[in-house]
């Protein structure tokens, strides 16, 4: 084992274990929510901006998980570049799969000034109660079966590809979840976008309290912040790009995803320099390696 290889040895002493999942930090939730609100503009982008339409932008948009996914699980340690495109690849698809199960072609789910979609069915129709009551259930029994492996659920101690495998399929259809969330919220329960926003972030808010509180998991808390997190990204994205008259900030997919882009590569960018100077921390002194 070499001197790199020691920073990945952190549970059983004389075990090598291969750790592909980041810290939990203040740094990861911005990433998280800056990862989710791009997920939203730019499905938004190409789904309706660019007419690709709902099916095709979807097929796209798998094809792209299935590939940044292949290469995280191949990767040998934690990379932040490979790890934040997966999460993007999943708040993308995600955004996309919510508006192909909850929509349709007809004109009240289509941008202003647009007839049509591109090529494919343009949705299925359910409706956002219908679509998050399925994804919840598909949710649950992602966890159920993750439960029977016995497998943990807490990410910085998932160290094996069939975890990290489980843990990806959570977030899949975590993210597609909370897109239906967010726009049962801002489309149809009367907040609107910023009043959505605002009640997801004091529901966050809530959860940092309970991280307090002894009796609560951290574990749980966790995985309803990442839900959470979600729709968030979701009802900020739509007061980002939605026109004025709907109470949009009317900035357009384009614009908005272009910022938010660079917002989150400036990030990953940050994260990946911290997590260069933790490597070198560690193989100079391995005992130093959680004190970067």
């Amino acid at each position: 084992m070499t001197k790199v290889d020691v920073v990945h040895d952190f549970t059983v002493a004389g075990k090598y274990v291969v750790k592909r999942l980041p810290e939990i930090t203040v740094a990861f939730w911005v990433m998280k929510i800056a990862a989710t609100t791009l997920g939203e503009t730019a499905g938004d982008l190409l789904a309706q901006t660019l007419r690709l339409g709902y099916f095709v932008t979807t097929v796209l948009l798998v094809l792209v998980f299935v590939g940044t996914l292949a290469v995280q699980l191949r990767s040998r340690a934690y990379n932040p570049f490979f790890y934040w495109t997966v999460i993007l690849s999943t708040s993308t698809a995600g955004t996309t799969i919510s508006d192909f199960m909850n929509r349709d072609a007809s004109s009240k789910y289509l941008a202003e000034g647009t007839e049509s979609l591109g090529w494919g069915p343009q949705g299925l129709g359910l409706g956002y109660p219908a679509g998050a009551a399925i994804l919840l259930s598909l949710l649950i029994a992602v966890f159920i079966v993750w439960r029977l492996t016995g497998l943990t659920f807490a990410i910085r101690d998932i160290d094996s590809r069939r975890g990290e495998s489980l843990f990806w399929s959570a977030i899949l259809v975590s993210n597609t979840l909370g897109t239906s969330m967010g726009d049962y919220l801002s489309d149809s329960s009367g907040l609107g976008y910023a009043g959505s926003a605002t009640l997801i972030l004091s529901l966050l808010g809530v959860l940092l309290t309970l991280r307090y509180v002894p009796a609560v998991s951290n574990v749980l808390l966790f995985w309803l912040a990442f839900v959470l997190t979600r729709p968030l990204g979701a009802t900020v994205g739509d007061l980002l790009t939605k026109p004025a008259a709907k109470g949009g900030l009317a900035l357009g997919t384009l614009g908005s995803s272009a910022v938010l882009l660079a917002l989150l590569f400036g990030l990953v960018g940050y994260a990946h320099a911290r997590e260069r100077r933790r490597v070198t921390a560690a193989a100079a002194d391995p005992a130093a390696v959680t004190a970067v």
